[in-house]
């Protein structure tokens, strides 16, 4: 089943966003090359593309996993979470229809 896992940054955590960016990238790339990564990325702090030094307010995964307690599992395993990027996470189930 698809979920949707959500990560609300802390503030102030863009340096150690940065910084934990590649193993971050590295774990979605697994689940990319899996065959279960519909979609990634982050949201933007202010209405841009690039905001720059406001940095971001979250993420949005939607990926395939067995249960919620996998995906629940996945999420907090994250560099992000464990390295206090994110200040919350959630997970929700998701069903896909569009496109």
């Amino acid at each position: 089943m698809l979920y949707a896992l959500i990560g609300l940054d802390a503030p102030g955590s863009l340096a150690a966003r940065l910084a934990a960016r590649p193993q971050h990238l590295a774990r979605l790339e697994a689940l990319r090359e899996e065959g279960r990564l519909l979609l990634a990325g982050p949201f933007p702090a202010v209405d841009s593309p690039d905001p720059g030094p406001a940095g971001f307010a979250g993420s949005l995964i939607v990926a395939e996993f067995a249960s919620l307690a996998e995906a629940e599992q996945w999420i907090a395993a994250d560099v992000y979470a464990q390295s206090g990027v994110y200040a919350s996470t959630q997970v929700r189930p998701f069903k896909k229809v569009f496109p």
